[in-house]
């Protein structure tokens, strides 16, 4: 794995962290410990800032709250946390003082080491961290030694400067982590799918998809694409990748050679095998995937196309797919109340992630809404007006919801509920109940996220739970 170079000298070297936040604190630590002088800036002065700000000066950290937009003198280095915009002005000041600004995901590739575990990694607007855990099952059921980390809240910093060691690390990167990490280059690469998200943050929908297409760079064995999603399939095109890496496309339908797929309820390989015109490769069942959505089977298939690059046996795809099981908030069946099914999948915090929901069952009232982070829904509601029985909206953004409804589902009974306090989830589910009858799905996917009532999705989806349980003990 080379290709880059690890900075061994950092003696002496001023490094300037932005923000403390979840990567920026480890990435204080990793520096200071190298010897490094770090200082952190940050934004925010409250309390939790000046606690945690206490403890990295104890370590020998400068910190600076309240102002993180000015370079401090003398800085050689600025390392960012992912949340922070492109058009800080911190990294106005850094590009006109001709200083390089590198994400945590680009120092944590900077500081491994000559003979360190390559990376299969893998982004996309949605699905990423499922995949990422499916990946490591399937690698571990081949006995390897690996660990799902990045994006999904295990710190890469720490797996790279830790003692454990690894043969392949499953290895999830948000658009935010690969704008920020030029010389990332990782053994291969899948983007699970692209639509509008984060608009806020790049500006724009080109600007997104370039980011998210940097991780295919300098892949040395696969690029996995989406065979239905042909953003996906360009962004691979202009990759520049090693000599004889592969574009590997996964498909719901039967796959083309250099594809997987799936044929009579079995997922197939024509990709990794030894004629690919003439073979295929059993891998598993959909049955072995939980839950057998659609576009849960499409992780599947991703995570299995970037284990068979790594060499992984048959075996141990359909082994690693048997052995795992979901996150919660993500299509989890809470209870069926009175023949209604009650879903929640809070995790669909934007419009694709709901759609992809919406597509997995056939008479739905629907629970949507929270902060639409600058996405329309349009589209969303003109695809799945077919499926609604009704609509419960709660949350900031609800009315671009509703005159989305009105214009593509004016048939579909809906209750707007402009409460926000603790029990509004309670009368959303009551609500939900009201409009629902045997064989239908009350499906809390919000196509929104979670801020404006909730500390995160967890805690929406937890509310939801609740609210189910104390439906079904009155029913």
């Amino acid at each position: 794995m080379g290709g880059h170079q690890v900075t061994t000298d950092w003696q002496g070297k001023h490094v300037t962290v932005a923000g403390l936040g979840v990567s920026g604190i480890p990435a204080a630590r990793v520096l200071r410990a190298l010897g490094a002088r770090v200082t952190v800036v940050n934004d925010g002065d409250d309390e939790r800032s000046r606690t945690q700000a206490a403890d990295l000066e104890a370590a020998g950290v400068a910190v600076r709250l309240g102002d993180g937009a000015t370079l401090p003198d003398g800085t050689d280095l600025v390392v960012t946390t992912p949340g922070w915009k492109p058009d800080k002005p911190l990294f106005a000041a850094a590009a006109a003082a001709g200083v390089e600004v590198w994400g945590d995901v680009e120092l944590a590739w900077r500081l491994r080491g000559a003979d360190a575990a390559p990376w299969l990694a893998v982004t996309g607007t949605n699905g990423k961290t499922t995949t990422v855990r499916m990946l490591a099952s399937i690698l571990e059921a081949a006995g390897l030694r690996t660990a799902a980390v990045g994006n999904i809240g295990v710190s890469l910093l720490d797996v790279v400067t830790g003692e454990q060691e690894y043969d392949v690390l499953a290895v999830e990167l948000s658009s935010y982590q690969l704008h920020w990490a030029p010389s990332l280059r990782a053994h291969s690469a899948a983007v699970l799918n692209l639509a509008p998200d984060h608009l806020d943050w790049h500006g724009s929908m080109e600007a997104y998809a370039a980011d998210k297409g940097r991780i295919y760079e300098g892949n040395q064995v696969a690029c996995v694409y989406n065979a239905a999603d042909k953003a996906t399939e360009d962004l691979v095109r202009d990759a520049d990748v090693e000599e004889g890496c592969r574009a590997i496309g996964f498909t719901l339908n039967a796959p083309a050679p250099s594809q997987l797929g799936v044929v009579d309820g079995i997922l197939v390989d024509r990709a990794f095998v030894p004629d690919r015109h003439k073979q295929a490769q059993e891998l598993a069942e959909v049955a072995d995937v939980r839950p057998p959505a659609p576009h849960n089977i499409a992780n599947a298939l991703a995570a299995a196309a970037l284990a068979r690059a790594y060499g992984v046996p048959a075996s141990a795809v359909r082994e690693g797919l048997r052995a795992f099981s979901p996150d919660a908030h993500r299509i989890e069946h809470v209870a069926d109340v009175d023949g209604v099914a009650y879903i929640d999948d809070s995790k669909a915090t934007n419009t694709h992630a709901a759609q992809a929901s919406l597509g997995a069952y056939e008479s739905i009232v629907w629970i949507a809404g929270g902060l639409a982070k600058g996405a329309t829904f349009d589209e969303l509601v003109a695809g799945a007006a077919a499926r609604l029985k009704g609509v419960v909206l709660i949350g900031a953004d609800r009315a671009l919801i509703s005159e989305a409804l009105a214009r593509h589902a004016p048939q579909v009974p809906v209750v707007d509920l402009e409460r926000t306090d603790t029990g509004a989830m309670s009368e959303a589910v009551r609500q939900a109940a009201r409009l629902a009858g045997p064989g239908d799905t009350v499906l809390m996917a919000p196509a929104c996220a979670s801020m404006d009532m909730f500390t995160n999705y967890n805690k929406r989806g937890d509310a939801f739970a609740a609210a189910v349980r104390e439906l079904g003990a009155s029913a």
